[in-house]
């Protein structure tokens, strides 16, 4: 069953599926079809996402188990809904090793383990590394409890036969080797999730090993639990289309959408799925409302070009050493690759390819990194990495999207700061904004090539919530004003780089207003993630400390408050415009939608782990009432206009056909203020660039020239008739419009 739209949950401990299954008949009024929850199998104890499965083969008992699946399932149908659960086939959690027992098996046992094949380990260099010592310590810090070796809280096994001495002379004589964490990122010798030796790779290509991981979610799919599945980055498995040829063959008539990020531009393959997980339409949605004309008002100190290829090239060398290694060592012992292998990964244009698709990419790659190395030998890489069959080939795929995801995602996202609303999953911070035309086209390509894809707004990785970037989106219409606010606030407590400034200052302005404490937390980590003046590896107290020093002038400071939320004031109601206007358009446009839990109102959220903060259901529940009983609510801070056009738009979506796609024809002076599109016999109207809208004088005559004769308003239950339409008159109470023919 292909859902009409999903809302996302985010279930962990203390938001079970019980909790989950109370939500049924919310989400049922709200106008959803599926409950879409993260990911619901064993999960490490006490794990807030999921995705650090360590037992495949069971529900997780920490929110419930089986029985409280069963239970949700059951809401779920009494409401008339279907569920959707994210799955992870590309890495189990190891971060506590009593917990997996498959890795248990491996840690006591080697190679001989009847889980060995289950984890992509190279066993030729040597015993398994386990990076969990600290600075100080080494073997003396080691102990022997009750038949395992313990290294304070850690647990460890010991093989048969090997546990006599000290604990000392016992772990030499283990299959695996613990080590300072310092040397997880350049010697590990087995393939991590990223660089995060927790979450190690599993080689779900053997089909002993997808057999025994997608057990449970395969017999969901056969049994009517779910009707749908999520798949978690299938960019990092050996052979991602060869797995959902396979998925695709357990799950006949099953709703499959993955986590593909998509460079702009780039087509996802020809796969035998529905689509992506919807951030190309999150960039395309979101650009709607950026100001193109802002991009001469922002110039940038630095180039995103080398920005994001100085990144990748930290990635490949630092961060991802262990894995650039492996890759050297499949070359002969007297050639050095190690560099060509770095510049070809920092120039891939894309995440990865998926030979022989995708080989324009590599061809890329290639010209470029020849331009600028000649010196190096990429004529003895070029043809082992355009053989699919190759395992050179095979590793250097799974390589790249690495390195773009930890070069790009998390480090040059934070270092290039020039206007952070662009700077999304999927976003590209080189192209200020998206122009209608270029929007028209490419809903038109997804209403041809994949209708059931996903789209989004806001997800549980994306580094900013909706609504902060459709309020940062209005800083691109009035460049002068944010550029002197932003000097006002910076000369207050200056931030010691300049980069950095920009994007701590730009988050305050859209995340305002922000408590002291979430503030701290994310500039934190942004700092850290951006690893210029401190790093996670290499903390630098002092900048960290400059940073909260400006952090705190902004509560202390009478003043700076002041002027902060007078600014914001400025701009609130244009940034609640594009909100709307962004929820509108997503939620009516070719695609799937999902709407992200809470974001049905107002959301603030940053980067995880703050945008999986608890939501007030009870206030939702209330206000979604009230709008039953006919109030049609103002645009105020209380979000719950967002609400009214979330709930009416998902309805509007449950109750008609929106097939095809095609832009409805603005004419006026204002025209181009306005994105206008038609599905079936609905009619969705947002306004762009509100600033520029209130400067020019508002609509005047501009009109709708609409192909129905006659149309109800669902919004503010209004009717309206005739092949022309003064825009002014559709638009005069919300910025948006939801027009249904009669």
């Amino acid at each position: 069953m292909i859902p009409g739209a999903t809302y996302r949950v985010q279930v962990r401990p203390d938001f079970d599926m019980d909790a989950a299954a109370g939500l049924a008949g919310y989400l049922a009024d709200l106008g959803v079809t599926h409950l879409y929850s993260a990911p619901i199998l064993d999960a490490a104890e006490g794990s807030e996402h999921g995705y650090d499965v360590v037992d495949p083969t069971r529900v997780d008992p920490g929110i419930g188990g089986l029985p409280a699946l069963d239970r949700l399932v059951a809401a779920l149908r009494g409401k008339g809904l279907g569920l959707v659960v994210d799955i992870v086939p590309n890495h189990l959690g190891v971060a506590d090793a009593h917990e997996n027992r498959a890795w248990w098996s491996v840690l006591r046992d080697g190679p001989a383990s009847p889980y060995a094949n289950w984890f992509d380990i190279d066993w030729s260099r040597g015993r398994l590394l386990i990076p969990v010592l600290g600075d100080d310590d080494g073997p003396a810090d080691l102990s022997i409890v009750d038949g395992e070796l313990r290294y304070y809280e850690h647990r460890y096994p010991i093989a048969a036969g090997t546990g006599g001495g000290t604990p000392a002379e016992v772990h030499d004589r283990q299959h695996y080797e613990l080590v300072s964490w310092r040397r997880a990122n350049e010697e590990l010798n087995y393939r991590r999730f990223f660089s995060i030796a927790g979450l190690a790779g599993v080689r779900v290509e053997r089909e002993e090993v997808f057999a025994a991981i997608h057990a449970e979610p395969l017999r969901w799919i056969a049994e009517g639990i779910a009707d749908g599945l999520r798949i978690d980055h299938p960019d990092g498995l050996r052979d991602p289309v060869g797995y959902l040829h396979r998925l695709r063959a357990g799950t006949p008539g099953a709703w499959i959408v993955v986590e593909k990020v998509l460079e702009a531009g780039e087509e996802l393959p020809d796969w035998p799925v529905a689509g992506t997980t919807g951030y190309d339409a999150l960039r395309e949605v979101c650009g709607l409302f950026v100001d193109p004309a802002g991009r001469r008002a922002y110039p940038s100190r630095v180039s995103w070009a080398e920005t994001a290829r100085t990144g990748k090239v930290e990635a490949a060398t630092r961060l991802l050493a262990a894995e650039l290694t492996r890759l050297t060592h499949l070359m002969p012992v007297d050639v050095d690759v190690r560099e060509a292998l770095v510049e070809l990964a920092a120039d891939f244009p894309v995440y990865r390819s998926y030979l022989p698709d995708g080989e324009r990419y590599l061809t890329e790659a290639l010209a470029r990194a020849r331009k600028r190395r000649p010196d190096l030998p990429f004529d003895l890489l070029e043809p082992r990495l355009r053989d699919p069959h190759d395992e050179l080939a095979v590793r250097f795929q799974q390589f790249t999207g690495a390195v773009m995801a930890k070069g790009v995602e998390d480090t040059a996202f934070y270092r290039y700061t020039r206007f952070i609303a662009l700077n999304e999953v999927g976003g590209a911070p080189d192209r200020f904004g998206v122009p209608p035309e270029e929007f028209h086209a490419a809903a038109t390509r997804r209403a041809q090539r994949w209708p059931d894809g996903m789209t989004a707004l806001s997800t549980h990785d994306t580094k900013r919530s909706e609504d902060v970037r459709a309020r940062l989106a209005v800083l691109s219409e009035i460049p002068d004003e944010w550029h002197a606010a932003f000097a006002r606030w910076n000369a207050a407590e200056p931030v010691p780089d300049p980069e950095f400034a920009a994007l701590l200052w730009q988050t305050v302005a859209g995340a305002w207003p922000i408590s002291r404490q979430r503030l701290v937390d994310y500039a934190t980590k942004a700092a850290r993630e951006a690893s210029v003046r401190t790093s996670w590896d290499a903390p630098d107290p002092t900048f960290e400390d400059a940073v909260i020093r400006s952090i705190d002038a902004i509560y202390a400071d009478r003043a700076l408050g002041a002027d902060i939320a007078a600014f914001v004031a400025r701009i609130e109601g244009y940034g609640w415009s594009n909100a709307l206007g962004q929820k509108l358009v997503q939620l009516l446009m070719p695609g799937v939608p999902d709407i992200y839990q809470g974001t049905e109102l107002w959301d603030d959220s940053l980067v995880d782990p703050d945008n999986r903060r608890p939501v007030d259901f009870a206030v939702r529940r209330a206000l979604l009432a009230r709008l039953d009983a006919g109030w049609l609510p103002p645009i105020d801070a209380s979000g719950a206009v967002k609400l009214l056009v979330t709930t009416r738009a998902l309805r509007v979506r449950r109750d008609h056909d929106l097939t095809g796609y095609a832009p409805v024809p603005v004419e006026g002076p204002a025209a181009g203020h306005v994105v206008a599109f038609q599905r079936g016999d609905v009619i969705a109207l947002a306004t762009r660039l509100p600033v520029g809208l209130h400067r020019r004088g508002g609509w005047q005559d501009t009109i709708l020239r609409s192909p129905c004769q006659e149309f109800d308003e669902v919004l503010t239950r209004r009717s309206f008739s005739g092949p022309a339409v003064l825009i002014g008159e559709i638009l005069n109470r919300y910025p948006v419009a939801l027009l249904v023919a009669t």
